[in-house]
């Protein structure tokens, strides 16, 4: 496709899965039910005409935590994220060093190409989030540079391993970005994720950096947000300076949609690709093909078409319990994604 149309990652889990997880059923049942899912995730992927597709995160216990199952230096007493309606998620709080990943994204990468002949993407988990771990009163023996080492090198090693797996894209996720300027108004949490981030990413070729991308949206967690209320103009001159070519930016649910473009427009720099949301994961009402081409349209007015892409606004279940979405709807959005993506091409191309 003259326009790359990519998912961004998680897929809803079936009922029963969600079942055995939650209940902690055995070890056996939850492989079989971890298998079948990502068999029929690849399955329904390639169904809605996908040229990229994803596992679906169907074995993953979240988006951001995944590299911490099995860890044992960890409470779970670490920060807590709120939600606008309510509820919240809690990150675990690191206890002794060293730190090195329990688990490595390279392994969901691998156990989908087993399947499936199309290109596939996988997400990871950005180094910024994972820094949140860290006591701010500290670990005796285990200094915070010394953490903060041994971060950098895991994360590198994460991407670096999907990269040799064959990834189409690692894409890294980095909700927490929009969330850091509600905590800090003045920027300067933001201005430290962002150089923490460029620190993994600099050890990356250029044309390895053009595999590498960054996703970013207000949550998306049981329907609600964490940061919708912070605006896109005090966020993206800063997420631009990443040293990555790929940026999947949240867009369908923006009140302002024109506004952001704006934005995108004035600081998207060359060799940057910008994959807007043209997709809202939040409402269950199913996009129109047509829809999501007037949608194309308004973002080619500002957006160059070499530097054009579309995606949805996030994962459609970033943690393993979220069932708000269905998997139908899931599916339905993302065809409606390919087709009017497709049906955009036309008319921009013509």
């Amino acid at each position: 496709m003259r326009i790359p149309t990519e998912p961004i990652g998680s897929i809803p889990r079936s009922p029963e899965l969600v079942t055995a997880i939650t209940t902690q059923a055995s070890a056996d049942t939850l492989q079989q039910l971890y298998a079948d899912a990502i068999t029929e995730t690849l399955k329904e992927f390639e169904e809605t005409g996908s040229p990229v597709i994803t596992d679906g995160e169907q074995t993953k216990s979240s988006f951001a935590t995944y590299p911490l199952e099995g860890l044992t230096n960890l409470t779970s007493e670490g920060m807590k994220i709120n939600f606008e309606d309510g509820h919240s998620r809690q990150l675990p709080l690191l206890t002794g060093g060293p730190f090195r990943y329990g688990n490595y994204a390279q392994k969901y990468l691998a156990a989908a190409q087993k399947q499936t002949s199309l290109p596939v993407k996988q997400a990871i988990i950005s180094a910024s989030a994972l820094s949140l771990i860290y006591p701010a009163d500290g670990i005796e023996g285990y200094p915070q540079a010394e953490f903060m080492a041994d971060l950098l090198n895991e994360c590198e090693k994460d991407i670096r391993l999907c990269l040799e797996q064959g990834a189409y894209k690692v894409q890294m996720d980095f909700t927490e970005g929009r969330l850091s300027l509600k905590l800090d108004p003045s920027g300067g949490v933001l201005k430290h994720f962002i150089s923490l981030n460029n620190q993994v990413f600099d050890r990356f070729t250029k044309e390895e950096q053009q595999k590498l991308g960054v996703h970013v949206c207000p949550g998306g967690d049981h329907d609600s947000t964490h940061s919708a209320d912070i605006d896109y103009a005090d966020f993206l001159p800063d997420l631009f300076e990443l040293n990555v070519g790929n940026f999947y930016l949240q867009l369908a649910s923006e009140p302002d949609r024109v506004k952001v473009l704006k934005v995108i427009k004035q600081y998207l720099k060359p060799g940057q690709k910008a994959f807007i949301g043209v997709i809202d994961v939040l409402n269950p009402t199913i996009e129109t093909a047509e829809e999501v081409k007037d949608r194309i349209l308004e973002a080619a007015a500002y957006i160059s078409l070499d530097q054009l892409g579309t995606t949805d606004d996030c994962g459609f279940s970033p943690f393993c319990d979220d069932t708000s979405t269905t998997r139908e709807t899931a599916f339905a959005k993302i065809a409606a994604r390919i087709e009017g993506t497709r049906l955009a091409e036309e008319e921009l191309f013509a």
